[in-house]
């Protein structure tokens, strides 16, 4: 099924016979070794996956809750976050529809390459692709090529429940139980057009149906100065700020001082999101 040590691409012909052993707990996650605090491997029939401790307070169980659609507006960082605890506890993944997701994106947002199965192109029979996924795979992240229909939805919406499944879902998905959005940004590393970009602090607002109705929000670092997603407080910002000898008017707002090409390329990164 692929070299051993990294993902394995799996074409749509293959995924109906795809099925994953039974999940251990990975050796050595890099970028969120002692930020991840799993509770234990991910074994079948555990009703919530873990997310990221930073991620937790945004969702009505606290986690991933098996059967539940759960969507973001983009297929950035955010949207992989939210699979990488569940990864690094032993969860089977799956992309199918994001071409653009390397090896190596996909490790330094948490996910196990070993335990990770791609599919970039799945062409028009995307559905079943999906569905066949859901069978095999504890989260199947999905970019789906259009806005699906409101029956397609349904399916595949009941699969993941008749599987106990989580389906996360980069873009507009009308019955997902959680959505997330970014909903205001800050970046620092930049002063007066010129710099690098070190960070970004983002405003996530979370909502959805059911349990998951009442608003939430907090502010995440996405990422961190050190690569990684976790809580971002005032403080620390006023903190970071001060050390910088920087306000927020000098690197640290969204337009503040920015140059041309600097603007350009924080929206690139933003649009990924």
């Amino acid at each position: 099924m692929g070299a051993r040590g990294g993902p394995v691409e799996v074409s749509p012909a293959m995924t109906a016979s795809v099925l994953p052993p039974t999940p251990v707990m990975p050796h050595g996650q890099r970028h969120y070794e002692g930020l991840i605090d799993p509770q234990g491997p991910v074994v079948p029939g555990e009703e919530v996956l873990p997310v990221l401790p930073a991620l937790r307070g945004l969702l009505p169980a606290g986690g991933l809750q098996r059967g539940h659609v759960v969507a973001t507006a983009h297929g950035g960082l955010l949207f992989l976050a939210l699979a990488a605890a569940a990864s690094a506890s032993g969860a089977w993944c799956a992309a199918v529809g994001l071409p653009s997701l390397g090896v190596r994106a996909a490790a330094d947002a948490g996910l196990d390459p070993d335990r990770l199965l791609l599919v970039a192109e799945p062409g028009g029979s995307w559905p079943q692709v999906v569905a066949s996924l859901l069978d095999g795979c504890d989260v199947v992240l999905l970019c789906p090529p259009a806005r699906p229909a409101a029956q397609l939805r349904r399916k595949l919406e009941a699969a993941a429940r008749r599987f106990g499944s989580v389906l996360l879902v980069a873009g507009e998905w009308e019955g997902a139980q959680a959505r997330l959005l970014i909903a205001d940004q800050e970046w620092t590393g930049i002063g007066a057009g010129h710099g690098r970009l070190r960070a970004r602090r983002a405003r996530i607002v979370a909502e959805g149906r059911g349990a998951g109705a009442r608003a939430r929000s907090a502010w995440l670092w996405l990422p961190g100065p050190d690569g990684t997603v976790r809580a971002a407080p005032d403080h620390v910002m006023a903190a970071m700020s001060r050390d910088a000898g920087l306000g927020r008017d000098a690197g640290l707002g969204r337009d503040a001082g920015l140059g041309r090409d600097a603007v350009l390329a924080r929206d690139v990164l933003a649009g990924t999101g």
